[in-house]
């Protein structure tokens, strides 16, 4: 059962993966899929209570793959840990099925809390590289973390975020999960649409004072309009 259960696992990284050759590719040489083989036996310790023999596993899988799990964490089917460097899966988070996560994501907690303090990613969720999802947020199912992007608080399902701290917005339905089709460069940037919004509005407000008669423009200072002269 366990082994048909990673089989599935590297089928679809490997289908989800255009650099990958061959699922026996992906089993034997993804640094990221090695961390999720070392996961499942550091998990199956933990769960009879080897704590030792857990922590053991999970930080030679961090030496070996650069990919740091905590043998509490919980993980659904299909998730692939793309390149895997640097990424960290704190020891109360949850991962729902056909996720994917960059590397140098971070899913930690935010002090020293006991009890449920890390996140909880629901299915086909998309973090992208670098991103930090931090404290016991909800990410909700088909959302994506945009590269880089710092997220404190629940994220809606299908909804996209940028920017430190980050900022969601909705996106229009897509037909392939982001999780799946993996793209991180058409992503909707709530501050640049503002910063956009804004810029429109101060070439209108030139347009029209250039647009006034001088008498006009002496009224416009006297009405409590500062002269920057």
């Amino acid at each position: 059962m366990y082994y048909k259960g990673m089989l599935d696992d590297a089928r679809s990284i490997a289908a989800r993966d255009p650099a990958a050759r061959s699922t026996a590719q992906v089993f034997f040489l993804y640094p990221g899929f090695k961390a999720l083989r070392m996961y499942h036996m550091a998990h199956w310790f933990q769960t009879h209570k080897m704590y030792g023999i857990a922590r053991y596993i999970s930080q030679r899988c961090r030496h070996k793959t650069g990919v740091e799990i905590h043998p509490a964490a919980k993980i659904g089917k299909g998730l692939f840990i793309d390149h895997g460097m640097g990424v960290v899966i704190g020891e109360t988070a949850e991962i729902g099925d056909n996720c994917t996560i960059y590397h140098g994501a971070t899913l930690g907690g935010t002090g020293k809390e006991v009890g449920k303090r890390h996140p909880t990613l629901g299915n086909n969720v998309l973090v992208g590289a670098g991103s930090q999802i931090l404290g016991p947020c909800v990410v909700g199912n088909g959302a994506r973390v945009g590269a880089n992007a710092v997220v404190l608080s629940d994220v809606e399902p299908g909804a996209t975020v940028v920017g430190v701290p980050g900022r969601s917005t909705k996106r229009e339905q897509e037909k392939i999960a982001p999780a799946q089709s993996l793209d991180q460069v058409h992503i909707t940037d709530p501050v640049s649409q503002e910063l956009c919004k804004l810029r429109q509005q101060l070439l209108e407000l030139e347009r029209q004072i250039a647009a006034l008669k001088p008498e006009d423009a002496r009224g416009y200072y006297e009405r409590g309009i500062p002269n920057n002269r």
